[in-house]
């Protein structure tokens, strides 16, 4: 009499079986994780819209986010207000808008829906930033960041992230030398039409003193990235222009 287990029956069952330990483990351990992936992702936004608007621990060279135990504190005193853009020009406070998905947002826009657009309004020194969120895509992967501006769309600081991109190479859009230069860049045209911000080879203005000529230097051996990096700051802040244009009615 053959043993039981030896059956196909049984395989199938007890790989069943498995299957929905498992998996009901993996549910168990992400449900648990969650309240500290939501925390960790609520301290990382805040940081990155902070670090955009100066409020940081830099260094000489050095790239510091305020500490995470301290930024919720630091959010609330520097960022006044958080909008909801839709429609162009029709803001609504939202104490949440940082939460808000803005590759599920640029995906709603692709399906014909109407896009949810976050920005933060802050206040240091006597000055009111513009902070914008945005998302494009690199050489291997999704790129992304934060823009501040000023009411004439005049870049006030910058952070910028990847997914993927080469180390030493395009990873370098998130080192100071790269997000220090669009300090002071304007987004607008000597003729007041938005252009956004090039990153260029060809940049004859490799000390970047010239603010007004909508490009910075581009990094050596990342062109793709760079080109992504500037194809993302023209369609996504082109779409903020109408809502910034109305502060200045």
């Amino acid at each position: 009499m053959s043993n039981r287990t030896d059956s196909n029956t049984y395989t199938i069952l007890f790989a069943i079986g498995m299957v929905a330990v498992v998996g009901s483990l993996l549910a168990f351990v992400a449900s648990s994780l969650r309240p500290n992936i939501d925390e960790n992702r609520r301290i990382e936004k805040q940081q990155n819209i902070l670090y955009a608007m100066g409020v940081n621990e830099n260094e000489e060279g050095t790239v510091a986010f305020i500490d995470g135990s301290v930024v919720g504190e630091e959010f609330s005193k520097y960022i006044t207000k958080q909008l909801v853009i839709t429609n162009g020009t029709s803001a609504t406070e939202d104490d949440k808008a940082y939460l808000i998905d803005v590759k599920k947002e640029q995906q709603k826009a692709k399906d014909g829906k109407e896009r949810q657009l976050p920005l933060f309004v802050g206040e240091k020194d006597g000055k009111t930033y513009y902070i914008a969120p945005i998302r494009g895509k690199g050489l291997w992967d999704a790129v992304w960041g934060y823009v501040a501006m000023d009411e004439n769309l005049i870049v006030q600081g910058a952070y910028f992230d990847h997914a993927g991109e080469t180390a030493g190479l395009g990873s370098n859009i998130k080192e100071r030398f790269f997000m220090d230069d669009f300090i002071g860049e304007n987004l607008m045209n000597t003729s007041g039409k938005f252009v956004g911000i090039a990153i260029s080879k060809s940049n004859g203005d490799p000390l970047n003193k010239d603010k007004n000529d909508n490009e910075v230097d581009a990094i050596a051996g990342a062109t793709i990235t760079g080109d992504g990096v500037a194809a993302m700051i023209k369609s996504e802040l082109k779409l903020y222009v109408p809502y910034l244009k109305t502060l200045k009615q």
